[in-house]
């Protein structure tokens, strides 16, 4: 045996027992409404894929003739020469798209929230952050020496409770998810930015589920509230709904250019690849006309959520395309998206300790490219093996 196998194959073994173990699933194809896997073809019902997007003509002719132009690589770091103008284009394009003075774009959105966090907040520092925020939001955190504090879910008597009691920090930065990734709710964000300007804080959302989803044209939740000044930093991802791979926060100049001396999953991290870069610069564009597709994202998300809640199923606080079937225990969710699979359908089981225990969940998302075929057939698909598991009568 291994030092390996007795140091960690006992956690896996009680992953196993537990019901919470899971090997990749690996995919023919690209991401798509039908994808195959082993053989067979299921309905996708997993991708973040929200505008279908990633095999768009116009991103696919963009990336192609990158390549051509600059090759497949950036060849460095950002700060020696790995700053093409393809990534200046990029950031002055986001910045114009969200209505900020500056972006600045990162490698992932995870890395966006640790490097942003971890440069600005300090031991004099407090951050106040909603217990649901996405993992790379609590990661970014504890790399700060920043005081840290937790608020209840969208509980705003208890933020304003919270800042009442920070009154002595130097700095107070309040962390929200724009739409919450688990349960497909939106964030209070007219409730937390009337707080902060009382209390004098900063606001913070991370709009990885709202970029392409919420707003005009997709400008995410800020702009789908109207807080257009009135929200300091916005962080969003070039995956998702923009079809391709990227973070990026969306600032003023000063922050940009603190960050671009300060961040250092930035300063370390070899640039995006061009054809990545002029995929997102397509995308850009593409989302300025999107008017339809976000109307056909929406259609579809309303029509799937309610056939869902009609049949008796628990979907939680869902109000986005994001539709969770709330399942319970960490087997009884991977039974359900295995029986689920069976039938043709493919929809990832989510478990502790994403979720709480007893909170497992089928995690549904409905796209704009889904067929009303395919989500009556999912629709049906849910409601045999609901019966068979007693999640519905």
């Amino acid at each position: 045996m291994s030092k390996w196998d007795a140091t960690l194959g006992e956690e896996l073994r009680q992953l196993k027992k537990e019901g919470r173990y899971r090997p990749l699933t690996v995919w023919s194809g690209g991401s798509g409404t039908r994808m195959e896997l082993d053989g067979r073809s299921y309905i996708q019902m997993s991708s973040n894929n929200y505008l279908g997007l990633t095999d768009h003509p116009a991103l696919k002719k963009a990336a192609i003739d990158a390549v051509d132009r600059y090759g497949v690589g950036s060849g460095s770091v950002r700060t020696i020469t790995g700053t093409l103008d393809i990534h200046r284009e990029l950031e002055l394009r986001l910045a114009e798209f969200k209505g900020t003075e500056a972006a600045l774009v990162f490698q992932s959105g995870f890395t966006t929230n640790q490097g942003v966090l971890a440069s600005i907040l300090g031991p004099e520092d407090v951050v106040i952050s909603d217990e649901l925020n996405h993992a790379s939001i609590i990661d970014g955190i504890r790399l700060t020496k920043a005081a840290r504090k937790i608020y209840a879910h969208k509980d705003m008597e208890q933020l304003e409770a919270v800042l009442k009691e920070s009154a002595g920090f130097k700095k107070r930065l309040v962390v929200t998810d724009g739409v919450f990734s688990m349960d497909g709710d939106i964030a209070p964000l007219p409730q937390i930015v009337e707080l902060c300007e009382k209390y004098d804080a900063f606001v913070y959302v991370d709009d990885a589920h709202a970029s392409g989803v919420l707003g005009k044209n997709g400008k995410g939740s800020t702009d789908h509230f109207g807080l257009h000044g009135r929200v300091h930093i916005q962080v969003g991802t070039l995956s998702k709904a923009v079809g391709a791979v990227g973070g990026y926060v969306a600032c003023d100049q000063v922050l940009k250019d603190y960050l671009i001396h300060k961040a250092r999953p930035f300063l370390f991290s070899t640039s995006q690849t061009p054809a990545v870069a002029a995929t997102c610069l397509a995308a850009i564009e593409v989302l300025k006309q999107s008017g339809d597709l976000i109307d056909k994202l929406w259609d579809n998300a309303s029509y799937f959520r309610a056939k869902v809640q009609e049949l008796g199923f628990d979907t939680g606080a869902s109000e986005t395309p994001i539709v969770p079937v709330i399942a319970g225990s960490p087997a009884d969710t991977m039974t359900f998206s295995d029986m689920m699979r069976e039938e043709g359908i493919f929809a990832q089981g989510i478990v502790y300790p994403t979720v709480a225990l007893d909170k497992g969940r089928l995690r549904f998302i409905v796209t704009a490219k889904h067929t009303r075929g395919e989500l009556d057939e999912t629709i049906a698909a849910l409601k045999k093996c609901g019966e068979k598991l007693n999640l519905i009568r």
